[in-house]
Order: C-alpha cells, then structure tokens, then sequence
C-alpha cells in the first residue's frame, strides 16, 4: 500500500484529515503494513481490516489532538480472533503538513516522541530504493515512517456512461493503482455523481480513443453498437493492453466481420475479448462488473507477480 497523497490534497481543502495506517505488524492480522483510512469528520475513505481494530481507530481519529503510535495486540485487547499485533499510526494533515512533509515519490516523517531530523539509516533506505529503480516498502525505519506515494499503475477505459458502464465503474473506483478514464457523448448520460472521475465527453466518443496510453485497458459498452464498431476499430489500429466489448455471440460474430473488413488481421481482432465479464453470474449490470472487476485484480496480480520475478 502507499500514501493517498492526491486523494488527502482534496480532502484537506475541506479541512484536516486523520490518516490511520497500519504501521507494523506481528502474527495473524486484518490488513498489510500501509493498509490506511482516512477519517473526516463524517465519512471514512479506505480500511484497516474493519472488526473493533477499526472502529476503535475511527473513533480515536476523530477525537485525537494530536499524532500517536498505538500497539494493539487483538486478542487481548480487542477481543479479535487474529490474534497478531498491529502498530496503528494516526496522524493529522492538513494542506501545510502535507506540502513540508511530500515528495513527489515518497512520504517519510518521524514517529511521535521521534528526533525530527532525518536518521542516517533512513537516508540509505531511501537511497538504495533509488539505486534500484524502485519505492521503498512502507515501514517503519530507525522511528520513522517511510511509504511510497500512490500513484496509479493501470489506465482503465470505461466506454459508456449506461447501467453497466455505472456498475462497472462503481466496483472498480475504490480499488487501488487505477487511473480511470470514463467517456460517453453527453454529460447527462452520467450519474450526478460521478464518485470524483472527471466525465469525459465528446459528440463521437471514439474521437477520445487517441488520449487512451499505449498500456490502457478498454471495456466497450455503449449505448450504440456502431459507436462500440468505431471504437473498437480506432483502439485496434493503435497499441493497447487489453479490449473488452460487451456483446452476444451475434453481434461478436458480426462484429469479428466488419473489423476484418474494415484492415484488422484476424490475430488483431482475436485479442477483444467478447463478452467481458464471467457469463456464469448473469446478465446483470452488477453481476457482469463483478466478472469484469475480479478479471481486472488477476490481471494486476499477474502483472505484479511478473514483476517481483523480473526484480
């Protein structure tokens, strides 16, 4: 996990945050170190495992004056059955704090009752992430936390602002590492509440496939099967990551047709995948986002296992 540090940026605007991360750990426990929520004074944004660990640090967040450092062993303590030890790190931000304390690729500041100057050993842990090429794990180091600031991996293309374009969207925003782009041809075939992604909107859809990244992933489902053609034909003729298109075995069918007329090689037109989603949970807008999402944290999964294979 990583520092929010976009996401506080716009919250702070609103007034201070309380960031509650998980800091350590020890045995069985709920969530990672870097598992983080930000707490304002009436909503939470993200998790540390939830059961009493969680409700207890919300509850601590919103009446804390100042930082503290927290080492809850659950069982005892809270009566959970994980029976690990958690270090619950609460700290309050605001739009000052978070300008001193930020980089652009990592947060690093001292535990509470910590020397404020920057330890030896924290400088070469920094330092040997960089040689690397890599960010440094989030942890604690010589009384200091070190994370890595979070920033999207993955560029995800929602084509359609429709029942399953909404269903789709609202199942993938809250997971971590993506950055995604939602477009559709006027503004009112979007929900009021987009959840913070900017609309993107243009008369002919398919005019925005140009702005997609070389390693964007696509699902196609809009209200227009010659606007899901267009589309499709536009990402095809450029590099991609992936192409879903929602779809029967009819329009597939037909659609495998027109790509073929229209220049694509077979081996090009083989790498949409139609229908996305899992066809064993059904026709419905959630069900196929369900399908859709679980297939987009395995692809993440296998993407990062690579990763630590190549590292």
């Amino acid at each position: 996990m990583s520092f929010q540090l976009d996401q506080m940026r716009a919250l702070s605007k609103e007034g201070l945050v309380v960031r509650v991360v998980v800091a350590a750990t020890k045995g069985s426990v709920p969530r990672e170190v870097g598992a983080a929520m930000l707490v304002t004074p009436n909503d939470v944004h993200g998790t540390i495992g939830g059961g009493t660990l969680e409700f207890d640090a919300i509850k601590h967040a919103r009446k804390t004056k100042v930082d503290t450092l927290e080492h809850l062993p659950l069982g005892p303590a809270l009566g959970q059955c994980c029976g690990g030890l958690v270090t619950v790190l609460t700290e309050i931000w605001d739009s000052a704090r978070l300008s001193l304390a930020a980089t652009d690729d990592v947060v690093a500041r001292p535990l509470p009752g910590a020397l404020p100057e920057l330890p030896m050993q924290v400088r070469r842990h920094l330092a040997r992430a960089r040689s690397e090429g890599r960010l440094p794990a989030s942890g604690i180091v010589e009384g200091w936390m070190v994370e890595p600031v979070s920033k999207p991996t993955r560029e995800i293309w929602v084509w359609g602002a429709g029942h399953v374009g909404r269903a789709l969207v609202g199942t993938l925003s809250p997971l971590p590492g993506l950055s995604i782009k939602w477009a559709d041809s006027a503004r009112d075939r979007f929900p009021e509440d987009t959840g913070g992604i900017e609309p993107l909107i243009a008369e002919n859809p398919a005019e925005l496939v140009s702005l997609a990244a070389d390693h964007a992933e696509h699902f196609v489902l809009t209200y227009s099967h010659a606007l899901d053609l267009e589309i499709c034909h536009r990402v095809l003729g450029r590099p991609f990551r992936t192409l879903g298109l929602i779809g029967s075995a009819t329009k597939w069918a037909r659609f495998r047709s027109r790509l073929k007329a229209l220049g694509h090689a077979p081996s090009q037109i083989d790498r949409i995948q139609c229908p996305i989603g899992d066809p064993s949970l059904g026709k419905h807008p959630q069900a196929i986002a369900l399908g859709v999402a679980s297939e987009v944290v395995r692809r993440g999964e296998r993407g990062a296992a690579m990763d630590s294979k190549s590292a």
